[in-house]
């Protein structure tokens, strides 16, 4: 399912025990790698981009503020458990020595779990630093993973690393990737280290009159310690926008479903999530 990392009803499976130092460097050098050629590969095609095209553009310079409830009502491993998370989320363009950056902040709180522990969950951050070209725009910077959550639902641990992206405007097609790799640097001795690679393929299709449709917004995890995908969704979502009156900001509304064929452990199968975004565009 979609959302920022370590989410705690997946824990279990996305959050092991680190490898050694000079491990963890190598893996660094190869996430390095991975981000900046994520953000140069890519081929020309035309410009422009609509708004409900930028809503679904994560290198886009738009301001946002949305709030996402992910409802997972089947789980692998058990029977009869659901599991539910709230999640708000903030993007914040801005302009530093002459180029475009996005700020991210990802806050989720945990509803409902297995476990019966709630609260929030650890918060995700990241900077991007994007090129706008007539193809579309691609983008590099770090992400931070930082130990905010209540003691129950939080890993307890720092982490950092590299992050890039790429779009591509193809008409009413929107297509590209988004990569974020954390590493531990720091926190609670006695709790897993956080070192995992995430990649969002981005699809999006324009259908006009605001509706839009396309890939969820999940998320393809890799976790560097067991050396092996340990999150394997796939997922669609139906968007709308709208203009409530005129000058106002305009509204997103989205749903999409995922199923995760990851079944390693207690981690959500089946899951619904409904999002509310507000759109603030700016230049960029």
């Amino acid at each position: 399912m979609s959302a920022a990392f370590a989410q705690p009803n997946r824990l279990p499976a996305e959050v092991r025990a680190g490898p050694a130092l000079r491990e963890a460097r190598a893996r660094i050098g190869f996430a390095t790698a991975l981000s900046i050629w994520l953000g140069t590969a890519v081929l020309a095609q035309d410009g422009g981009q609509s708004l409900d095209q930028a809503a679904s553009d994560p290198t886009a310079s738009l301001m946002s503020f949305q709030l996402q409830d992910f409802y997972s009502y089947r789980l692998h491993n058990l029977d009869d458990e659901t599991s539910n998370r709230l999640q708000f989320r903030a993007a914040i363009p801005f302009e530093l020595g002459g180029t475009s950056n996005i700020a991210r902040l990802t806050l989720p709180y945990v509803t409902d779990s297995p476990s019966g522990a709630d609260g929030f969950s650890d918060a995700t951050i990241f900077n991007l630093t994007t090129f706008t070209r007539s193809w579309g725009r691609w983008g590099v910077g770090a992400v931070a993973f930082l130990p905010t959550g209540d003691s129950d639902v939080s890993a307890k641990k720092w982490a950092l690393g590299p992050a890039a992206g790429f779009t591509v405007q193809a008409g009413d097609l929107l297509w590209g990737a988004f990569n974020q790799n954390l590493f531990t640097v720091g926190g609670n001795e006695n709790r897993p280290d956080v070192n995992l690679s995430t990649l969002q393929p981005i699809l999006n299709y324009g259908l006009g009159n605001g509706w839009s449709s396309g890939l969820s917004e999940m998320v393809i995890a890799y976790d560097w310690h067991r050396d092996e995908f340990t999150s394997l969704p796939l997922g669609v979502k139906l968007s709308k926008l709208t203009r409530p009156g005129s000058g106002r900001t305009p509204i997103q509304y989205q749903i999409s479903y995922e199923h995760n064929f990851y079944d390693d452990g207690p981690v959500p199968q089946d899951t619904i999530s409904v999002t509310i975004k507000l759109l603030v565009p700016t230049r960029g």
